[in-house]
């Protein structure tokens, strides 16, 4: 199983300084007097007290929120020099929050404070040109932006760095480098880091393979809800790798992830169920969690609906259904489905060959969120 995808999403704004803690026990009156005192002195120029009115007015706390005017606010701290309202200025234009969307203007303010060091402008500046946002794709300067922020200690970047090792993107591949940026982000609690330490646990990359270490990385990452995770520790207890044998365990976290739509793990759950391992036996239940995954695209669990549509296992038999699913698992590269395919069209009628065709034809793969409606059914 390949690594999480990196995590590309843009850190959101700080809220350092929260003035508006102070004034919760105050009378509406005297929370009035406050913030009006704030605004002059804002206005005087008083640097704190800017970035403070600018993140009042962007989180609507003690005052009407109002993105407009917290980028003015922000604008006027940043002008002054002061990183976070330059990364809460890039922020706004980046997102396109009480201004026109901006991505080389985020990009500006980005590095104004990255460049006195704030790990989190420098993050973000790494993700823009790991993207080509605002900025010409350059994933060697996402690189050296990621690391002046890992070495900050941020787990996001720290995460960010490991995954460019591992995959090889603007830099020689090099595991043992990517063992180290994942370890530091998942001694942190980043639970992709966990996952992806895991695996190279599991797969014997960087470190001797130990199964036993790949599953308290796993399970750290999958009480955190990465979904990645929740399936490989599944698996894990479904083989005896790593832990004794649980199939019952294993059921546990294939659910965890099924029901958070990744198809494998679909799979996996109809098999138990269609096996009786760790559930007790239920065909329809298995056909439901197959269509799941099958709708995803997934040829394991496209092949297994022809087989139980061809022996009547959970539905009435029906060897156009069969066959229209093994023709899907077959243009998806399953290895047995043109096998099957050729067996079963020798039982039927050159129409009722014709009619699963064309339904194979018809066939699109569905997003999650297209298919998760039919959850309920399934559980």
């Amino acid at each position: 199983m390949p690594l999480t995808a990196h995590n590309r999403a843009l850190y959101a704004l700080i809220f350092g300084m929260v003035v508006v803690a102070a004034f919760a026990i105050l009378t509406p009156e005297a929370e009035n007097n406050k913030i009006a005192e704030l605004r002059r002195t804002a206005e005087q120029g008083d640097v704190d007290a800017q970035f403070n009115l600018g993140v009042m007015y962007y989180n609507g706390k003690g005052v009407t929120q109002d993105y407009t005017e917290a980028l003015e606010w922000f604008r006027r701290a940043a002008e002054q020099n002061f990183a976070n309202a330059q990364f809460n200025l890039g922020s706004m234009y980046y997102n396109g929050e009480g201004v026109s969307q901006n991505c080389s203007e985020a990009l500006k303010w980005y590095r104004r404070a990255a460049e006195q060091g704030n790990f989190h402008a420098q993050y973000n500046l790494g993700v823009m040109y790991h993207d080509g946002k605002g900025v010409p794709h350059d994933f060697s300067e996402a690189i050296d932006w990621y690391r002046q922020s890992a070495e900050q200690g941020f787990a996001q970047a720290q995460y960010n760095l490991g995954y460019m090792y591992y995959n090889s993107k603007g830099v020689t591949q090099d595991f043992g480098k990517a063992l180290v940026w994942f370890r530091r982000a998942a001694e942190q609690g980043f639970a992709d880091a966990q996952f992806s330490l895991g695996l190279m646990h599991n797969n014997g990359e960087g470190v001797p393979r130990d199964y036993t270490q790949a599953v308290e990385w796993y399970r750290r990452a999958a009480e955190q809800g990465n979904i990645h995770a929740q399936y490989n520790l599944g698996v894990k207890y479904y083989k005896g790798e790593g832990v004794i044998q649980d199939h019952s365990e294993a059921v546990k976290w294939y659910r965890r992830a099924a029901e958070q739509g990744p198809a494998q793990a679909q799979f996996a759950l109809g098999l138990a169920y269609a096996q009786g391992k760790g559930v007790p036996l239920d065909y329809p239940k298995a056909i439901e969690w197959y269509r799941l995954a099958s709708g995803q695209g997934d040829a394991d669990a496209q092949y297994n609906l022809g087989l139980m549509y061809t022996d009547g296992l959970g539905v009435p038999p029906d060897y156009i259904a069969a066959h229209t699913f093994f023709d899907l698992a077959d243009n998806n590269g399953h290895e047995d489905a043109g096998k099957a395919l050729d067996r079963l069209a020798a039982t039927m009628t050159a129409d009722q060959i014709a009619e699963a065709q064309r339904r194979a034809r018809a066939w699109k793969p569905k997003t999650w969120e297209e298919l998760k409606g039919q959850l309920d059914r399934a559980r």
